[in-house]
């Protein structure tokens, strides 16, 4: 096989998480020439929700792998549709970064410390409802950008703090700004967050075998019970959803514990339920806790409006099948 040419955005996020599933393949003994790709994501300035989701960032790299331009592509699972695209595969999940958000807070504040009316910023309507649910009395602004932005809105005094996945931070090597890492009690994150999704051409059978060595078994299954939520979800309820799942012990061995937020951006109303199940059935685990939220009022929530007014631009951080037999062995 001739070296792997293996997509990424341009951003100082997705870069290092490309070079780190670049240096996983070297290391198994491939070639890797990363090419950057531009996707509408990076070059609009406009809140995800008024251009179409986080799905944005996901479509030019997956035409590339199309149209045979590069071989693999590297994404934050979270920003994958749940829907699968025809013709490509994840054939890796690899092993997940701490999926928690974390809080970047003036004179080095918790959410607890935060006065009321303190103005937090964010670009989630995931994050937006569950601190307003907190009853903090705090303002909830959105925005869009990079790490560097986001925090920047924080040091120069725009902003009071900003919400931030832990993964991203830590990838870039900069958690020492964190001031608090969230507990999921308080806010869960969004599904398949912390983890990386490798995709290629489900036609390319010998792609597919050198990236499937980076799969880790814990991770795909639970973020496939996490997506698996969202998309049964998505079907019934446009609510800001959460979603957090975990490999625990059982009475007869492995299982996965499920928990899920959705609720209304105002903070009004929030449906917080958990199921634990078969560490075998990640897909049956969401799909069933997916209906409880359904049944017990998610169907009858309604996104609330947000101020739509786009910030400063910048390039902001149902799975399908594994290829058969992959090895069992982040954003």
């Amino acid at each position: 096989m001739t070296a792997l040419r293996l997509g990424t955005r341009r951003s100082a996020l997705a870069t290092t998480q490309s070079g780190w599933v670049a240096d996983r393949l070297r290391a198994a003994g491939h070639e890797v020439e990363l090419v950057e790709i531009t996707t509408e994501g990076d070059v609009s300035g406009e809140l995800l929700t008024a251009i179409g989701g986080t799905g944005v960032f996901a479509a030019a790299i997956r035409h590339a792998l199309l149209d045979g331009r590069i071989d693999v592509a590297v994404h934050s699972l979270k920003d994958l549709p749940t829907t699968p695209e025809p013709g490509l595969v994840v054939a890796a999940v690899p092993v997940r970064e701490d999926s928690r958000d974390v809080l970047v807070a003036r004179d080095g504040l918790t959410l607890g410390e935060l006065p009321a009316g303190a103005v937090v910023g964010t670009g989630s309507p995931r994050r937006t409802a569950q601190l307003a649910a907190l009853g903090l009395g705090l303002e909830v602004r959105p925005i869009r950008g990079n790490v560097d932005t986001r925090i920047g809105f924080v040091t120069s005094g725009e902003l009071d703090a900003v919400v931030l996945a832990r993964a991203g931070l830590a990838r870039l090597g900069r958690l020492d700004e964190a001031t608090e890492v969230i507990d999921p009690i308080q806010v869960l994150p969004a599904p398949g967050q912390g983890a990386l999704a490798v995709e290629c051409r489900s036609d390319r059978s010998d792609v597919v075998a050198a990236v499937a060595v980076l799969d880790d078994a814990d991770t795909r299954a639970c973020v496939t019970a996490e997506r698996s939520l969202l998309a049964a979800l998505e079907a019934g309820c446009t609510a800001p959803v959460g979603a957090l799942a975990e490999v625990v012990e059982g009475d007869d061995g492995l299982e996965l514990s499920l928990r899920a937020f959705a609720g209304t951006e105002d903070g009004s109303v929030e449906l917080r339920r958990s199921l634990v199940g078969p560490y075998s059935e990640p897909e049956s685990l969401g799909v069933r806790l997916a209906r409880i939220l359904l049944e017990d009022g998610a169907a009858d929530l309604q996104t609330a409006p947000v101020d739509s007014t786009p910030a400063p631009a910048a390039d902001v951080a149902h799975l399908p099948d594994p290829a058969p037999h992959q090895p069992e062995q982040v954003s």
